[in-house]
């Protein structure tokens, strides 16, 4: 096992920089995430570690050896990728032995580390089909297990679970978090899916635009999000994210009102713009009868959307644009149908507030993370 460390890499397409200084590094034994929107340069992280493509500046080290000029052969990871890429004219043993035998492993020692990967897998009585005869599940447990098999210094794996189906990915997903406690090899892992991210992950990368946006533990950065796209991206569902300015202290959002934190009172001046966000979950519903307090909304329902255990609910702020929709949580109990007038309350701590021109986060200040 190895750790992974990029030190300042850079790679430019056509005269465009498609990734601008990739600093991270992955320690040994860790499963680290590389998570964000498509054509963010996740998967050409991966293949710039595998040897797949060239790095334009920086530095790639596989533990303390440099291998930006390693061929991908001699680099020793392992990538598993989102089609498998499994040898269909050869069984299940055959692909799962493919790796030691291009490195000459011993025959006898080459059947013994098959058959235990197998057993490890739960595929050993699949040795001697062929691909075309395994379901999704089976085969992405055979592309897996034969990265293992090799023992490499590190596994790279490109979105390996989005061809499966809901159920047999959540399930795939335990056991890939199980296999990896077991094995403990060096893991970068790359995913749209922000779930996969946030229950997969040691430490999440989020990246955007070629640019890494923050690297964090996955509930640090839920809750802590450094700017508006990772607080807008890291959730489920996902933050609500409305156009706000600031007025003698208070927050409006048109003819709505929220008490601003106290500790931006000083640091917003008058008209200023800014992103109030709010997650659905902190949105509680209340009687609609006046009084109503400082910190609530008044919405349409304009959607709802059963969810079995709750229910997901659209909204639209009286008054407002439908670009200013905004979803909640409500209990089952709670009937909600099209059309009902609603309010709802929040407290003014579950707020997050992002400046309107950079979209970094001032609220909660980042001086406190």
């Amino acid at each position: 096992m190895a750790s992974i460390r990029l030190a300042q890499i850079a790679r430019k397409i056509d005269n465009a920089f498609i990734l601008k200084d990739i600093t991270f590094m992955v320690p040994d034994g860790a499963f680290w995430v590389l998570v964000g929107p498509s054509g963010c340069g996740k998967s050409t992280i991966l293949r710039m570690i595998a040897g797949l493509e060239s790095v334009t500046s920086g530095e790639i080290y596989l533990g303390d050896r440099p291998i930006n000029q390693v061929p991908a052969r001699q680099r020793d990871v392992a990538m598993v990728f989102q089609n498998y890429a499994l040898y269909p004219h050869m069984t299940v043993a055959e692909n799962l032995a493919f790796g030691l035998r291009m490195r000459q492993v011993d025959p006898v020692r080459r059947q013994a580390r098959v058959t235990a990967v197998a057993q490890q897998l739960g595929i050993e009585h699949l040795l001697n089909r062929k691909p075309s005869q395994l379901s999704g599940g089976q085969q992405q447990r055979v592309a897996l297990g034969r990265a293992i098999a090799r023992q490499p210094q590190a596994f790279l794996l490109d979105e390996p679970l989005s061809n499966l189906d809901a159920q047999l990915r959540e399930q795939t997903r335990a056991e890939l978090k199980q296999l990896h406690q077991q094995v403990g090899i060096t893991t970068l892992y790359v995913t749209h899916d922000q779930t996969e991210a946030m229950t997969l992950a040691d430490q999440i990368v989020v990246l955007h635009q070629g640019e890494v946006q923050q690297i964090g533990e996955p509930q640090a950065i839920y809750q802590r999000p450094a700017n508006r796209m990772v607080a807008s991206f890291l959730g489920n569902p996902a933050m609500n994210l409305l156009a706000a300015r600031y007025h003698a202290g208070k927050l409006m959002i048109g003819d709505h009102v929220l008490p601003c934190p106290v500790s931006l009172e000083g640091v917003l001046h008058a008209d200023q713009a800014v992103e109030v966000g709010i997650r659905p979950e902190a949105l509680h519903l209340r009687p609609i009868e006046p009084p109503l307090p400082d910190a609530c909304l008044q919405v349409v329902c304009e959607v709802v959307e059963p969810l079995g255990r709750e229910t997901l609910v659209r909204a639209v702020l009286l008054g407002q644009e439908r670009s200013t929709a905004l979803y909640f949580l409500a209990a089952v109990a709670q009937r909600i149908t099209v059309g009902d007038r609603l309010a709802l309350s929040l407290d003014r701590n579950d707020l997050f507030v992002f400046d309107g021109t950079t979209g970094l986060r001032l609220y909660p200040p980042l001086e406190t993370d």
